[in-house]
């Protein structure tokens, strides 16, 4: 097993605001992972690996400027991803570091990259395996700005619908898999 924590602590000050959203936000995740692997066990996911990767989904936040969750990096937050999943390659933790960067939004597609003019490399962040679309539709749930209470499916799809028509429809089909 993974001492995710370890992990974590070589970019976050333990007892810091900042560490404590990643860290509450991360175990919401994990937990609404662990209660659909519960719900679905058919699905035969590795569940040390996806609390594992749950907890490291977000490690790239730190790098961005998103002040409100105590973020000072130098990037935009949807960049989060992609340097995160570098951080966790030199871990070498390759398959974690694929669910970090595809879990923004439900998957960023090239084509999306290229017309939305987003500032990340050009290929695709879109979520493959069971395991990384478990822990993207998770992931929507739970906003690091509002840790007291999980999303409304309601909310999630208005705010999905913002990025594009198409992902409240991606998000819709995970629901009737994993909700």
């Amino acid at each position: 097993m993974i001492n995710t924590t370890r992990i974590i602590q070589k970019y976050y000050t333990e007892d810091t605001e900042l560490y404590n959203i990643l860290m509450l936000h991360s175990q919401h995740v994990k937990q609404k992972v662990l209660d659909v692997c519960d719900k679905h066990p058919e699905l035969q996911v590795d569940r040390q690996f996806m609390e594992e990767a749950c907890m490291l989904h977000d490690i790239g936040i730190f790098l961005c400027d998103a002040p409100s969750i105590q973020c000072f990096g130098s990037h935009q937050y949807v960049e989060h991803g992609y340097l995160g999943a570098d951080l966790i390659r030199a871990e070498d933790l390759p398959r974690h570091a694929l669910v970090c960067e595809r879990h923004t939004g439900v998957g960023i597609s090239l084509q999306s990259v290229i017309e939305r003019n987003l500032p990340l490399p050009h290929r695709d962040f879109v979520p493959v395996t069971v395991e990384e679309q478990m822990i993207c539709y998770a992931d929507k749930f739970f906003s690091k700005s509002k840790l007291d209470s999980p999303h409304s499916i309601e909310h999630i799809l208005q705010q999905l619908a913002r990025h594009s028509s198409e992902y409240p429809e991606i998000f819709m089909h995970w629901h009737s898999k994993f909700g």
